[in-house]
């Protein structure tokens, strides 16, 4: 048993302690630097003690001597940073018999508050955990965040281990390391590829399940929190671990200051819907010791879980609220974090009577606070309760993970293609309209732009983007389940053979469906988010659970196969376009009403009409989108189906259809990318986003008619409107066709910039997606072969040729 020098009370004085902060606060330096404030919330029990030891130092058990509004507190001395501390309560207990508390046997109660968790195990073999105070301080330097616009964001979902665990050029002592992930070798792998944030999946601490005990396997993902302001440990290098709390602090404080430095954001997946002390019965580490029936969602007395993971925070208690807002602005004062993605984030918006509600006094203070105003708040909007899907209704601030995005386009380039080979078309493209306009339909109502609209076709749960099109069903044997875990409802396709095949017809058409998929997430409107690996080609075997997996399964393979290479220059040819798009957009582009349109036509040049959006046989779609302010128009081709089209490019229906030039100018080729020569493009702003349209409400407004010019929902309403513009746009005013040639401004032919059907070699034996120059322009009004199963992106320049 250890010495435990034993204080009934601070010899400080309770009149000099507050409640608040709660947590290890230090007090005036009158008091010594080793002087601390402690609050903890416990509003049923009578007495806490807190219990602990300086670096090097004895034990000490304090009795907290003060209690206002449910906080006990007080003040104590000799408790330096990097001193191990936690709270011991026992409602049964007299003051003295709490104060023998022995810190070596007992888990004592973790502070919810703690800056840091210091896990040991004990001569038992049983692990322990202990709160530790810690400083704040790091050099900064000059490195301040980003601040990317939501307008050029392209989020990346990484996670910190598995995205360097096999990195080649990594130093080994850094793989799947914090230090790692801003190794020089991932900046600019990051750099290369586009991407303006890396979504990490929690670095907050957390533990494995029991039900992982003596399986091998661990929480990889680590949704099952600990501590909401404590960092991961284990996720720092073995060096850092070994040099202490502080060193591990600053490691990670260090990997953000790099990726700053190369403007990069930094967003955190947090996980404030439950924590690790899981169902009744479950281990008891923190709150459920201090304040269960506070911290807990309860309905006649037992839990009320939305979660599926035993307990669920209740964000019915305004001390629940505070603890997350805390959180959360400690991590952005503290670590410079730009934006946090909240899982599970319907039941951090449920009321006292456990139902959703958007102006949930959680959402609107996160959205208004005046330290996370600046930051990204991303929603996964849904949970596992009563009306827990609630995609498009967060209030504005936020942005929502799109899962009908996700659904839409597997289900066009995957399930439809499949059972059109087979011979049945069920589906016309209205939903699919929908989802590359932004999804209007789920977002309008909320009263926020078409950025709020996170678009993802996978994500760290669920199948690879490679997986996607090689599996029809999960295999997740490893996961010791026998395969009952993770959802068999995956809108995936394996083009005819389940797995691992060598037929080259096979793989290359799995390869294109690939790149169609990144393609329309990519292009349409919204914010599109890449999951890491997938601009690899990843493949994790068919599991589409790897929560468990800490091993290759999950890492991402840095070999760079043919295959690899492929997909990795079509996605960072992707995203090159993207950008080339926005700098020929004015900086209101897309969100401000007026600044943005698109239009969509067939693949006979004319605009779409309600029986195409609603006829199963029709199969490709063309959306020319871009700005009345812009300097370029982008054109995308999608045929969707399983033959061969001729395609009509379309006349630009901003300009008289009859407008003519005399002797026009040969253009062929590739148009130059921004920074190979210099163009007529707008000045180069800083943009990265594309395709996006006006407020559909405020256009709605204006006029009905030109709800075909917005990506709304070619529904039953939209394609009517549809028809009725293109009725006006094709009786255009004859007196605009009669300019004279001189004074005519026409756009210029259409140059192709990519198209998905296969890469070309360079010299040098590596794949790419950029076009030669021989390339021809096409007029509006030729036509274009575009095959089955591809897309072609093309520019039309503004002005006089």
């Amino acid at each position: 048993m250890p010495v435990t020098v034993v204080e009934s009370n601070t010899s400080l004085g309770a009149a000099l302690s507050r409640h608040f902060p709660l947590g290890v606060s230090p007090i005036p330096r009158k008091h010594g630097p080793d002087a601390a404030n402690i609050a903890v919330y416990a509003p049923d029990h009578r007495n806490v003690v807190v219990c602990f030891q300086p670096p090097d130092g004895v034990w000490k058990a304090v009795l907290l001597p003060d209690k206002t509004d449910g906080i006990h507190h007080g003040l104590v001395e000799g408790m330096p940073m990097g001193a191990r501390y936690g709270f011991y309560t026992n409602i049964e207990a007299t003051q003295e018999e709490m104060l023998l508390v022995d810190p070596s046997v007992e888990q004592l109660l973790l502070d919810p508050y703690g800056r840091y968790i210091d896990e040991q195990v004990d001569a038992d073999g049983e692990t322990k955990y202990l709160s530790v105070r810690m400083a704040s301080d790091f050099d900064w330097g000059s490195v301040e965040r980003p601040n990317t616009p939501w307008r050029e964001t392209v989020i990346y979902e990484a996670h910190v281990r598995g995205q360097t665990q096999l990195h080649p050029d990594v130093p080994v002592k850094f793989q799947g390391t914090y230090a790692g992930m801003a190794d020089p070798a991932m900046i600019k792998h990051l750099q290369d590829l586009g991407v303006t944030a890396v979504e990490l999946l929690p670095i907050h601490f957390h533990i494995s399940e029991p039900h992982l005990d003596g399986t091998g396997m661990s929480n990889y993902w680590g949704y099952n929190t600990l501590g909401f302001f404590a960092p991961h440990a284990k996720y720092a290098s073995a060096s850092a671990q070994a040099a202490g709390p502080a060193a591990v602090q600053a490691e990670l404080k260090g990997m953000i200051k790099l990726l700053h430095a190369a403007g990069i954001e930094v967003i955190l997946d947090v996980v404030y819907n439950h924590t690790a002390e899981g169902g009744p019965g479950g281990p008891t580490y923190s709150w459920r010791g201090l304040a269960e029936e506070q911290y807990y969602r309860m309905r006649d007395g037992h839990y009320y879980d939305t979660t599926g993971c035993g307990n669920t925070l209740n964000f019915g208690n305004p001390h629940v609220i505070k603890m997350a807002m805390d959180s959360l602005r400690y991590w952005v004062e503290d670590f410079h974090i730009d934006g946090f993605r909240f899982d599970l984030a319907v039941s951090l918006a449920r009321n006292g009577v456990h139902e959703f509600t958007n102006q949930h006094p959680f959402l609107l203070a996160a959205a208004t606070d005046g330290v996370l105003a600046s930051t990204k708040l991303i929603s996964e909007p849904w949970d596992v309760g009563y009306g827990g899907w609630q995609t498009g209704q967060f209030p504005t601030g936020w942005a929502d993970w799109n899962d009908t995005f996700r659904d839409t386009v597997r289900e066009v380039w995957l399930t439809d293609r499949a059972a059109m080979l087979a011979g049945y078309h069920h589906n016309g493209l209205a939903s699919f309209g929908d989802a590359l306009g932004g999804s209007v339909s789920l977002f309008a109502e909320s009263g926020r732009s078409l950025l709020a609209s996170i678009n993802l076709v996978t994500a760290h749960d669920g199948f690879t983007l490679a997986d996607l099109t090689a599996y029809n069903h999960k295999h997740n044997i490893d996961n010791q389940e026998e395969n009952r875990d993770g959802t068999g409802n995956n809108r995936s396709w394996n083009h005819g053979v389940e797995g691992i095949t060598n037929n080259p017809n096979t793989l290359a058409e799995r390869a294109r469906t690939a790149r169609n998929l990144m393609t329309t997430m990519l292009l349409a409107q919204g914010i599109p988010m890449i999951t890491a690996g997938d601009e690899l080609g990843r493949s994790q075997g068919g599991n589409n659970n790897v929560y468990c997996q800490d091993n290759e399964i999950a890492w991402l393979d840095w070999s760079m196969d043919l295959e690899a290479k492929t997909m990795l220059a079509a996605t960072t040819r992707l995203l090159r376009i993207r950008r080339d798009f926005l700098r020929a957009q004015p900086s209101s582009y897309p969100t401000r009403g007026g600044h943005s349109f698109i239009y969509w036509f067939g693949a006979d040049g004319q605009p779409m009409t309600p029986e195409a959006w609603k006829n199963p046989h029709e199969r490709v779609i063309t959306m020319l989108m871009g700005s009345p302010d812009g300097t370029m128009d982008g054109l995308v081709v999608l045929n969707t189906g399983i033959t061969d089209e001729e395609v009509v490019l379309p006349a630009n229906p901003r300009f008289p259809v009859a407008a003519t030039v005399e002797d026009p100018v040969e253009m062929t080729g590739e148009a130059p990318d921004a920074d190979d020569v210099e163009t007529d493009a707008a000045p180069e702003t800083d943009a990265a986003s594309v395709t996006e349209a006006p407020d559909i409400d405020a256009v709605a407004a204006e006029d009905t008619d030109a709800l075909a010019a917005v990506g709304a929902e070619p529904s039953e309403a939209v394609p009517e409107a549809t028809a009725e513009a293109a009725t006006e746009i094709a009786a255009d005013d004859d007196a605009a066709a009669a300019d004279t040639v001189e004074e005519a401004v026409v756009p210029r032919p259409y140059l192709l910039r990519m198209t998905t059907e296969s890469p070309t070699m360079t010299d040098d034996g590596e794949p790419t997606f950029r076009l030669p120059r021989s390339v021809s322009a096409v007029e509006p009004g030729a036509s274009v072969l575009v095959k089955a199963n591809t897309v072609h992106l093309y520019r039309n320049d503004l002005g006089p040729r």
